[in-house]
């Protein structure tokens, strides 16, 4: 059985004193690839040298919607430039935010849009982080599709059944983390049964979001085992089967060996 987590934040801090032995674990637990996921131009410059080191890891290059604020003028130029480095698969983690809104709604939009366009552009897919604003998340979404095809995935999706029929209607994929295995979660388990085979992947959003039994811990990508097990209960598929439809979307999707 093989996974691959399509979401950590590798480069965290919370992963400095074992970054390696993280890594190790993972492989070990069946995850072959996993994809380093940038927050700021600095993080991204970090996620490129990551995956440069080490042959089960990928990069996305990008900026969190929190970060957009703090964002210097030559930031989205670093990102750009670090599109066409070996191993760089992803734009992100960009989206929206009203939950936190640490940077200005209008700012978010921009660099949402920008990522988007950048995405077109280039043919790499975006990551969308979604939270409160679901519906103008799919507004941008709708706007950009009519520019072009979009490629990209609603990472850590915990929204219901007919945002991810528009979200996959529009070309995305859908991503679940450790919060689908949560008791109180059988909504989220129930919507993630119904996304088309093709379409759907897993994550950890390491060092965030641990699955049971290690919720409140850190969080790291061996324990994507945990959520793809919860995930495959709720869809009817056994484990192995789940595993290796998940990794084949996550190949065709992100473009990786």
């Amino acid at each position: 059985m093989s996974l691959i987590d399509t979401h950590a934040h590798l480069d965290s801090d919370d992963f400095d004193a074992d970054r390696a032995d993280v890594i190790e674990r993972a492989k070990a637990a069946g995850v072959e690839r996993m994809i380093a996921i940038a927050v700021t131009a600095d993080s991204s410059a970090a996620v490129v040298r990551l995956a440069a080191e080490n042959d089960a890891v990928y990069a996305a290059v990008g900026i969190y919607p929190h970060y957009t604020a703090e964002a210097k003028p030559e930031d989205w130029d670093r990102v750009v430039a670090l599109v066409g480095q070996p191993r760089v698969v992803a734009l992100g983690e960009t989206g929206l935010d009203r939950f936190r809104e640490h940077a200005p709604f209008a700012l978010q939009q921009e660099f949402f849009n920008r990522h988007i366009l950048l995405s077109q552009e280039r043919g790499l897919p975006f990551i969308v982080h979604m939270r409160q604003c679901e519906a103008d998340v799919l507004e941008m979404l709708r706007e950009a599709r009519r520019r072009g095809p979009l490629s990209g995935v609603m990472h850590s999706f915990t929204g219901d059944e007919a945002m991810a029929t528009d979200c996959v209607a529009l070309g995305l994929y859908i991503s679940f983390a450790g919060m689908v295995t949560y008791k109180k979660s059988d909504a989220l388990r129930a919507v993630a049964a119904t996304i088309p085979a093709d379409r759907i992947l897993v994550e950890t959003d390491s060092p965030y979001l641990a699955p049971e039994p290690f919720r409140g811990k850190r969080n790291e990508p061996a324990n994507i085992v945990h959520t793809a097990a919860c995930i495959a209960v709720a869809r009817g598929q056994s484990l192995v089967d789940f595993a290796e439809q998940t990794t084949a979307n996550a190949r065709r999707l992100f473009g990786i060996s």
